[in-house]
Protein backbone atom coordinates (compact mmCIF):
# COMPACT_ATOMS: atom_id res chain seq x y z
CA UNK A 1 0.00 0.00 0.00
CA UNK A 2 1.24 3.47 -0.82
CA UNK A 3 2.12 5.73 2.37
CA UNK A 4 0.35 8.48 1.50
CA UNK A 5 -1.28 9.44 5.18
CA UNK A 6 -5.12 9.34 5.07
CA UNK A 7 -5.28 11.14 1.44
CA UNK A 8 -7.41 9.04 -0.89
CA UNK A 9 -6.01 8.13 -4.25
CA UNK A 10 -7.05 9.84 -7.13
CA UNK A 11 -8.90 7.78 -9.88
CA UNK A 12 -6.91 8.85 -13.08
CA UNK A 13 -9.76 8.87 -16.02
CA UNK A 14 -8.98 6.52 -18.55
CA UNK A 15 -10.90 8.96 -21.55
CA UNK A 16 -8.58 12.00 -20.50
CA UNK A 17 -9.39 15.06 -20.55
CA UNK A 18 -8.38 18.39 -19.41
CA UNK A 19 -5.92 18.10 -16.85
CA UNK A 20 -5.15 21.38 -14.95
CA UNK A 21 -8.65 21.78 -12.88
CA UNK A 22 -7.41 18.27 -10.95
CA UNK A 23 -3.97 19.01 -11.22
CA UNK A 24 -4.99 21.79 -9.63
CA UNK A 25 -6.77 20.13 -6.53
CA UNK A 26 -4.11 17.74 -6.03
CA UNK A 27 -1.47 20.10 -5.92
CA UNK A 28 -3.09 22.19 -3.13
CA UNK A 29 -2.80 18.56 -1.17
CA UNK A 30 0.66 17.81 -1.68
CA UNK A 31 3.49 17.38 -4.04
CA UNK A 32 2.86 13.78 -4.67
CA UNK A 33 -0.29 12.00 -4.72
CA UNK A 34 -1.99 8.30 -4.76
CA UNK A 35 -3.82 7.55 -8.13
CA UNK A 36 -5.51 4.52 -9.27
CA UNK A 37 -4.73 3.68 -12.53
CA UNK A 38 -6.86 1.15 -14.90
CA UNK A 39 -7.70 -2.04 -13.52
CA UNK A 40 -7.12 -0.58 -9.75
CA UNK A 41 -3.75 -0.23 -10.13
CA UNK A 42 -2.15 1.45 -7.80
CA UNK A 43 0.33 4.06 -8.33
CA UNK A 44 1.47 7.61 -7.35
CA UNK A 45 2.07 10.71 -9.65
CA UNK A 46 4.84 13.40 -8.75
CA UNK A 47 3.13 16.38 -9.49
CA UNK A 48 5.07 19.23 -8.09
CA UNK A 49 8.32 21.25 -10.30
CA UNK A 50 10.86 20.63 -7.39
CA UNK A 51 9.77 16.90 -6.25
CA UNK A 52 9.45 16.15 -9.55
CA UNK A 53 13.10 17.29 -10.69
CA UNK A 54 14.78 15.48 -7.46
CA UNK A 55 12.86 12.15 -8.25
CA UNK A 56 13.77 12.05 -12.21
CA UNK A 57 17.39 13.17 -10.99
CA UNK A 58 17.73 9.93 -8.16
CA UNK A 59 19.71 7.07 -8.75
CA UNK A 60 17.65 4.41 -6.84
CA UNK A 61 14.51 4.92 -9.31
CA UNK A 62 14.28 2.44 -12.56
CA UNK A 63 12.63 2.61 -15.65
CA UNK A 64 12.91 -1.47 -16.70
CA UNK A 65 9.96 -3.23 -15.83
CA UNK A 66 11.77 -5.90 -13.85
CA UNK A 67 11.19 -3.49 -10.85
CA UNK A 68 7.19 -3.23 -11.38
CA UNK A 69 6.06 -4.81 -8.45
CA UNK A 70 2.47 -5.39 -9.92
CA UNK A 71 3.59 -6.78 -13.37
CA UNK A 72 6.96 -8.95 -11.69
CA UNK A 73 4.02 -10.41 -9.37
CA UNK A 74 1.57 -11.21 -12.34
CA UNK A 75 -1.13 -8.71 -11.47
CA UNK A 76 -1.50 -7.23 -14.91
CA UNK A 77 -3.11 -8.56 -17.40
CA UNK A 78 -1.73 -8.91 -20.94
CA UNK A 79 -4.08 -6.68 -22.26
CA UNK A 80 -3.74 -3.46 -19.76
CA UNK A 81 -3.89 -0.36 -21.90
CA UNK A 82 -0.60 1.06 -20.21
CA UNK A 83 1.98 -2.47 -20.82
CA UNK A 84 3.03 -1.07 -23.61
CA UNK A 85 4.17 2.26 -21.83
CA UNK A 86 5.90 -0.53 -19.40
CA UNK A 87 7.29 -3.13 -21.94
CA UNK A 88 8.27 -1.72 -25.02
CA UNK A 89 12.12 -2.35 -25.51
CA UNK A 90 14.14 0.87 -25.93
CA UNK A 91 15.40 3.73 -24.47
CA UNK A 92 12.53 4.49 -22.36
CA UNK A 93 12.38 0.88 -20.38
CA UNK A 94 16.37 0.72 -19.95
CA UNK A 95 18.62 2.09 -17.03
CA UNK A 96 22.12 2.34 -16.89
CA UNK A 97 24.82 0.91 -19.55
CA UNK A 98 21.98 -0.59 -21.87
CA UNK A 99 20.48 3.18 -21.88
CA UNK A 100 23.32 4.49 -22.47
CA UNK A 101 23.81 1.80 -25.37
CA UNK A 102 20.24 2.22 -26.62
CA UNK A 103 20.41 6.23 -26.09
CA UNK A 104 23.98 6.70 -28.25
CA UNK A 105 22.92 4.70 -30.77
CA UNK A 106 19.80 7.33 -31.86
CA UNK A 107 21.18 10.46 -30.55
CA UNK A 108 23.73 11.01 -33.44
CA UNK A 109 20.43 11.78 -35.44
CA UNK A 110 19.32 14.28 -33.00
CA UNK A 111 22.42 16.18 -32.38
CA UNK A 112 21.86 20.35 -32.92
CA UNK A 113 24.00 20.48 -35.85
CA UNK A 114 21.69 17.09 -37.77
CA UNK A 115 18.22 18.95 -36.41
CA UNK A 116 19.54 22.10 -38.16
CA UNK A 117 20.33 20.65 -40.97
CA UNK A 118 16.73 19.43 -41.35
CA UNK A 119 15.25 23.10 -41.12
CA UNK A 120 15.00 23.78 -44.66
CA UNK A 121 13.07 20.53 -45.46
CA UNK A 122 10.82 21.27 -41.97
CA UNK A 123 9.91 24.89 -43.63
CA UNK A 124 9.26 23.70 -47.14
CA UNK A 125 6.97 21.28 -45.90
CA UNK A 126 5.12 23.73 -43.37
CA UNK A 127 4.98 25.88 -46.54
CA UNK A 128 2.97 23.18 -48.73
CA UNK A 129 0.59 22.55 -45.80
CA UNK A 130 -0.29 26.06 -44.97
CA UNK A 131 -1.13 25.93 -48.90
CA UNK A 132 -3.05 22.87 -48.53
CA UNK A 133 -4.80 24.24 -45.29
CA UNK A 134 -6.57 26.85 -47.08
CA UNK A 135 -7.92 25.07 -49.88
CA UNK A 136 -9.19 22.60 -47.83
CA UNK A 137 -11.10 25.38 -45.81
CA UNK A 138 -14.95 25.40 -46.04
CA UNK A 139 -15.94 28.87 -45.59
CA UNK A 140 -13.02 29.70 -44.15
CA UNK A 141 -12.72 26.88 -41.40
CA UNK A 142 -11.16 23.61 -41.57
CA UNK A 143 -9.70 21.32 -38.89
CA UNK A 144 -5.79 22.33 -38.09
CA UNK A 145 -4.79 19.11 -36.72
CA UNK A 146 -5.83 17.59 -39.94
CA UNK A 147 -4.36 19.25 -42.64
CA UNK A 148 -1.43 21.16 -40.20
CA UNK A 149 -0.71 19.67 -36.63
CA UNK A 150 -0.63 16.26 -37.47
CA UNK A 151 1.25 15.83 -40.95
CA UNK A 152 3.98 18.20 -40.23
CA UNK A 153 5.66 16.17 -37.49
CA UNK A 154 4.41 13.07 -39.09
CA UNK A 155 5.91 13.58 -42.13
CA UNK A 156 9.36 15.13 -40.56
CA UNK A 157 9.62 12.05 -38.62
CA UNK A 158 8.95 9.44 -41.44
CA UNK A 159 11.09 10.95 -43.86
CA UNK A 160 13.81 11.12 -40.85
CA UNK A 161 13.36 7.24 -40.07
CA UNK A 162 12.84 6.33 -44.00
CA UNK A 163 9.03 5.34 -43.78
CA UNK A 164 6.85 5.28 -46.85
CA UNK A 165 4.42 8.11 -46.82
CA UNK A 166 1.72 5.06 -47.39
CA UNK A 167 2.30 3.68 -44.19
CA UNK A 168 1.81 7.49 -42.02
CA UNK A 169 -1.73 7.46 -41.72
CA UNK A 170 -1.50 4.16 -40.48
CA UNK A 171 1.32 4.58 -37.69
CA UNK A 172 -0.87 7.45 -36.45
CA UNK A 173 -4.00 5.56 -36.28
CA UNK A 174 -2.43 3.03 -34.10
CA UNK A 175 0.15 5.05 -32.04
CA UNK A 176 -3.18 6.68 -31.31
CA UNK A 177 -4.80 3.31 -30.06
CA UNK A 178 -1.04 2.73 -28.41
CA UNK A 179 -1.56 6.01 -26.19
CA UNK A 180 -5.18 5.73 -25.50
CA UNK A 181 -5.77 4.68 -21.68
CA UNK A 182 -9.00 3.67 -22.10
CA UNK A 183 -8.81 1.12 -24.35
CA UNK A 184 -10.03 -2.43 -23.92
CA UNK A 185 -7.41 -5.72 -23.20
CA UNK A 186 -8.62 -6.87 -26.97
CA UNK A 187 -7.94 -3.51 -29.01
CA UNK A 188 -4.91 -3.05 -27.00
CA UNK A 189 -3.41 -6.44 -28.19
CA UNK A 190 -4.33 -5.70 -31.80
CA UNK A 191 -2.89 -2.46 -31.95
CA UNK A 192 0.33 -3.43 -29.93
CA UNK A 193 0.71 -6.19 -32.87
CA UNK A 194 -0.37 -4.48 -35.73
CA UNK A 195 2.10 -1.89 -34.85
CA UNK A 196 4.73 -4.48 -34.86
CA UNK A 197 4.44 -6.22 -37.64
CA UNK A 198 4.08 -2.65 -39.71
CA UNK A 199 7.46 -1.44 -38.25
CA UNK A 200 8.92 -4.93 -39.21
CA UNK A 201 7.65 -4.43 -42.42
CA UNK A 202 9.29 -0.81 -42.67
CA UNK A 203 12.63 -2.48 -40.93
CA UNK A 204 12.59 -5.23 -43.83
CA UNK A 205 12.38 -2.57 -46.19
CA UNK A 206 15.07 -0.69 -45.30
CA UNK A 207 17.42 -3.67 -44.60
CA UNK A 208 16.94 -5.03 -48.30
CA UNK A 209 17.08 -1.54 -49.48
CA UNK A 210 19.10 0.83 -47.36
CA UNK A 211 18.84 4.88 -47.48
CA UNK A 212 20.25 7.50 -45.77
CA UNK A 213 17.70 7.40 -42.57
CA UNK A 214 18.00 6.77 -38.99
CA UNK A 215 16.47 3.06 -39.48
CA UNK A 216 19.16 1.86 -42.14
CA UNK A 217 21.61 3.46 -39.74
CA UNK A 218 20.32 1.56 -36.87
CA UNK A 219 20.30 -1.58 -39.33
CA UNK A 220 23.89 -1.46 -39.81
CA UNK A 221 25.10 -0.75 -36.77
CA UNK A 222 23.04 -4.27 -35.52
CA UNK A 223 24.84 -5.65 -37.76
CA UNK A 224 29.06 -4.55 -36.78
CA UNK A 225 31.10 -5.85 -34.19
CA UNK A 226 30.51 -3.57 -31.00
CA UNK A 227 26.99 -1.86 -30.19
CA UNK A 228 24.33 -3.82 -31.66
CA UNK A 229 20.83 -3.86 -31.43
CA UNK A 230 18.70 -6.99 -31.25
CA UNK A 231 15.61 -7.18 -33.52
CA UNK A 232 13.04 -6.69 -30.48
CA UNK A 233 15.43 -3.68 -29.25
CA UNK A 234 15.12 -2.01 -33.36
CA UNK A 235 10.94 -2.56 -33.35
CA UNK A 236 10.79 -0.67 -29.57
CA UNK A 237 13.25 2.38 -30.89
CA UNK A 238 11.17 2.73 -34.12
CA UNK A 239 7.93 2.37 -32.23
CA UNK A 240 9.21 4.95 -29.54
CA UNK A 241 10.52 7.35 -32.66
CA UNK A 242 7.05 7.13 -34.44
CA UNK A 243 5.11 7.69 -31.31
CA UNK A 244 7.46 10.30 -29.28
CA UNK A 245 8.28 11.68 -32.53
CA UNK A 246 5.32 13.03 -34.05
CA UNK A 247 2.29 13.27 -30.72
CA UNK A 248 3.72 15.44 -28.35
CA UNK A 249 4.54 17.32 -31.69
CA UNK A 250 1.60 17.61 -32.40
CA UNK A 251 -0.24 18.32 -29.51
CA UNK A 252 2.77 21.11 -28.85
CA UNK A 253 1.16 23.16 -31.80
CA UNK A 254 -2.37 22.61 -30.96
CA UNK A 255 -2.23 23.66 -27.55
CA UNK A 256 0.23 26.74 -28.39
CA UNK A 257 -2.58 27.53 -31.38
CA UNK A 258 -5.17 27.27 -28.70
CA UNK A 259 -3.35 29.37 -26.19
CA UNK A 260 -2.40 32.44 -28.28
CA UNK A 261 -5.82 32.35 -29.92
CA UNK A 262 -7.30 32.83 -26.51
CA UNK A 263 -5.03 35.28 -25.04
CA UNK A 264 -4.83 37.97 -28.56
CA UNK A 265 -2.70 40.54 -26.39
CA UNK A 266 0.09 37.49 -25.89
CA UNK A 267 -0.36 36.98 -29.43
CA UNK A 268 0.35 40.70 -30.29
CA UNK A 269 3.23 40.50 -28.29
CA UNK A 270 5.06 38.03 -30.52
CA UNK A 271 3.27 39.22 -33.89
CA UNK A 272 4.80 42.66 -32.95
CA UNK A 273 8.35 41.00 -32.24
CA UNK A 274 8.70 42.04 -29.20
CA UNK A 275 8.42 38.20 -27.93
CA UNK A 276 10.30 35.09 -29.90
CA UNK A 277 8.33 32.68 -31.20
CA UNK A 278 10.29 30.62 -29.56
CA UNK A 279 9.31 32.09 -26.21
CA UNK A 280 5.71 31.18 -27.24
CA UNK A 281 6.77 27.29 -27.76
CA UNK A 282 8.63 27.46 -24.24
CA UNK A 283 5.35 29.23 -22.39
CA UNK A 284 2.87 26.49 -23.92
CA UNK A 285 5.57 23.36 -23.16
CA UNK A 286 5.19 25.00 -19.33
CA UNK A 287 1.21 26.23 -19.20
CA UNK A 288 -0.17 23.43 -21.60
CA UNK A 289 2.52 20.80 -21.59
CA UNK A 290 1.49 18.20 -24.32
CA UNK A 291 2.53 15.51 -22.05
CA UNK A 292 0.67 14.89 -18.49
CA UNK A 293 1.63 11.80 -16.74
CA UNK A 294 4.29 9.96 -18.55
CA UNK A 295 4.69 6.32 -17.30
CA UNK A 296 6.61 5.01 -15.54
CA UNK A 297 9.52 4.66 -13.01
CA UNK A 298 9.92 2.18 -9.95
CA UNK A 299 11.62 2.52 -6.86
CA UNK A 300 14.63 0.13 -6.68
CA UNK A 301 13.70 0.82 -2.55
CA UNK A 302 11.32 2.31 -0.36
CA UNK A 303 11.85 6.45 -1.03
CA UNK A 304 10.58 9.39 0.67
CA UNK A 305 9.59 12.45 -2.03
CA UNK A 306 8.25 15.65 -0.32
CA UNK A 307 7.62 13.65 2.62
CA UNK A 308 5.51 10.78 0.81
CA UNK A 309 6.89 7.40 1.58
CA UNK A 310 6.47 5.52 -2.42
CA UNK A 311 7.48 1.78 -1.54
CA UNK A 312 9.94 -0.16 -4.05
CA UNK A 313 7.82 -1.25 -7.29
CA UNK A 314 5.40 1.61 -6.85
CA UNK A 315 4.91 2.38 -10.78
CA UNK A 316 5.01 6.10 -10.43
CA UNK A 317 3.89 8.88 -13.13
CA UNK A 318 5.79 11.90 -14.02
CA UNK A 319 3.05 14.90 -13.75
CA UNK A 320 4.73 17.33 -16.39
CA UNK A 321 1.49 19.08 -16.99
CA UNK A 322 1.05 19.48 -12.93
CA UNK A 323 4.44 21.25 -12.42
CA UNK A 324 3.86 23.22 -15.21
CA UNK A 325 1.78 25.25 -13.31
CA UNK A 326 3.19 24.58 -9.75
CA UNK A 327 2.95 27.54 -8.12
CA UNK A 328 5.92 27.39 -5.63
CA UNK A 329 8.36 27.07 -8.51
CA UNK A 330 6.40 29.91 -11.22
CA UNK A 331 4.95 32.19 -8.55
CA UNK A 332 0.93 32.89 -8.19
CA UNK A 333 0.33 33.33 -11.73
CA UNK A 334 1.09 29.88 -12.63
CA UNK A 335 -1.90 29.37 -14.37
CA UNK A 336 -1.85 32.57 -16.22
CA UNK A 337 -0.18 32.08 -19.98
CA UNK A 338 2.58 34.77 -20.53
CA UNK A 339 4.85 34.30 -23.61
CA UNK A 340 7.29 36.75 -21.57
CA UNK A 341 7.94 34.56 -18.97
CA UNK A 342 11.02 32.60 -20.61
CA UNK A 343 12.78 35.98 -20.80
CA UNK A 344 12.80 36.77 -16.65
CA UNK A 345 15.88 35.67 -14.91
CA UNK A 346 13.48 34.08 -12.15
CA UNK A 347 11.31 32.24 -14.03
CA UNK A 348 11.97 28.41 -13.12
CA UNK A 349 12.27 26.11 -16.32
CA UNK A 350 9.77 23.54 -16.88
CA UNK A 351 10.11 20.38 -16.98
CA UNK A 352 7.41 19.49 -19.99
CA UNK A 353 10.48 17.24 -21.70
CA UNK A 354 11.64 15.37 -18.76
CA UNK A 355 14.87 16.28 -16.79
CA UNK A 356 18.83 13.81 -15.60
CA UNK A 357 19.26 10.72 -18.01
CA UNK A 358 15.48 10.37 -19.89
CA UNK A 359 15.52 14.16 -20.95
CA UNK A 360 13.78 13.81 -24.52
CA UNK A 361 16.11 13.11 -27.18
CA UNK A 362 13.97 15.10 -29.73
CA UNK A 363 13.55 17.84 -27.89
CA UNK A 364 15.78 20.10 -30.14
CA UNK A 365 13.46 18.66 -33.38
CA UNK A 366 10.05 19.50 -31.94
CA UNK A 367 11.29 23.27 -30.61
CA UNK A 368 12.08 23.91 -34.26
CA UNK A 369 9.14 22.15 -35.78
CA UNK A 370 7.03 24.18 -33.46
CA UNK A 371 8.94 27.45 -33.58
CA UNK A 372 8.33 27.48 -37.43
CA UNK A 373 5.02 26.28 -37.50
CA UNK A 374 4.05 28.72 -35.43
CA UNK A 375 5.56 31.32 -37.01
CA UNK A 376 4.61 30.86 -40.67
CA UNK A 377 0.82 29.91 -39.45
CA UNK A 378 0.27 33.47 -37.87
CA UNK A 379 2.40 35.16 -40.44
CA UNK A 380 0.27 33.99 -42.96
CA UNK A 381 -3.23 34.35 -41.18
CA UNK A 382 -2.73 36.83 -38.38
CA UNK A 383 -6.71 36.82 -37.53
CA UNK A 384 -6.67 32.86 -37.06
CA UNK A 385 -9.22 32.01 -34.55
CA UNK A 386 -10.82 29.00 -33.26
CA UNK A 387 -13.70 27.84 -34.18
CA UNK A 388 -15.74 25.71 -31.65
CA UNK A 389 -16.28 26.47 -27.72
CA UNK A 390 -16.32 23.04 -27.21
CA UNK A 391 -13.43 20.70 -28.27
CA UNK A 392 -12.85 16.91 -27.71
CA UNK A 393 -10.12 15.49 -25.42
CA UNK A 394 -8.08 12.68 -26.94
CA UNK A 395 -8.80 9.52 -24.42
CA UNK A 396 -5.24 9.28 -22.75
CA UNK A 397 -3.91 10.70 -19.23
CA UNK A 398 -1.00 10.40 -20.73
CA UNK A 399 -0.79 12.58 -23.42
CA UNK A 400 -2.58 16.86 -23.57
CA UNK A 401 -4.28 17.53 -26.48
CA UNK A 402 -7.62 17.61 -28.62
CA UNK A 403 -8.89 15.71 -31.27
CA UNK A 404 -9.31 18.21 -33.84
CA UNK A 405 -9.09 21.39 -33.67
CA UNK A 406 -11.45 23.40 -35.88
CA UNK A 407 -10.06 27.17 -37.32
CA UNK A 408 -11.23 30.08 -38.95
CA UNK A 409 -8.74 31.47 -41.40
Amino acid sequence: MVNTSSVPPYRLNPAGGSPHADNARLLARGAVAPVVLPGDVEGVAVLGHEALKEFLSRADVAKDARHFAALRDGRIPAGWPLLTFATVPGMTTADGADHRRLRSLVSKAFTARRVELLRPRVEEMTAGLLDGLERAADGGVVDLIRHFALPLPIGVIGELLGIDDAYRDTLHRLSDRVVATNAGPEEVSAANREMVALLGTVAAARAERPGDDLTSALIATRDEDGDRLSQEELIGTLLLMVVAGHETTLSLIANAVRALCAHRDQLDLVLNGEVGWADAVEETLRWDAPVSFFPFRYPVRDLTVDGTVIPQGTPVLAGYSAAGRDPAAHGPDADRFDVTRPRRSDAARHLSLGHGAHFCLGAPLARMEATIALERLFTRFPGLEVAATELSYRSSFVGNGVRALPVRL
